[in-house]
């Protein structure tokens, strides 16, 4: 994979992943659907030591439904959500896909909380689907 790179809406946060993602997940809990302010989120997974970023971000504490912290990094300027790291996956974070450059290529792999899914929204060609977190 060449080197993908991506950033916030107004330019001040940008980053680069350096390998292949190890997953590509959509989530329809209710925390990234009011975060990407759509019905879901499309995530990529990475190693931390993967992900290089330059501009600074913003970090909201919000609490995962396993009660375990998660750092929501968004851009201070322009509000982008950025990334998510999360204490259930250390040396891993969560990159907001819709931030990337482009998304050639990237296929996803499994879809999370699809008991939260609109009931209209026809399952991804593809997909393993889980009621919840695996």
């Amino acid at each position: 994979m060449p080197d993908r790179k991506g950033g916030c809406l107004c330019g001040a946060v940008r980053y680069e992943l350096k390998a292949e993602p190890r997953g590509i997940a959509i989530c329809h809990c209710t925390h990234c659907r009011r975060l990407s302010g759509s019905l879901f989120s499309l995530n990529v997974v990475i190693r931390e030591s993967d992900y290089e970023q330059s501009g600074e971000t913003a970090v909201f504490i919000d609490k995962g439904d396993s009660g375990h912290p998660v750092e929501r990094h968004f851009c201070g300027v322009c509000g982008s959500p950025i990334l998510a790291k999360t204490a259930l996956m250390p040396g891993k974070v969560v990159v907001k896909a819709g931030t990337l450059d482009s998304m050639d290529g990237l296929q996803p792999q499994i879809e999370i909380y699809t008991d939260h899914a609109a009931t209209w929204l026809a399952p991804v060609a593809g997909t393993m689907r889980f009621a919840q977190n695996v």
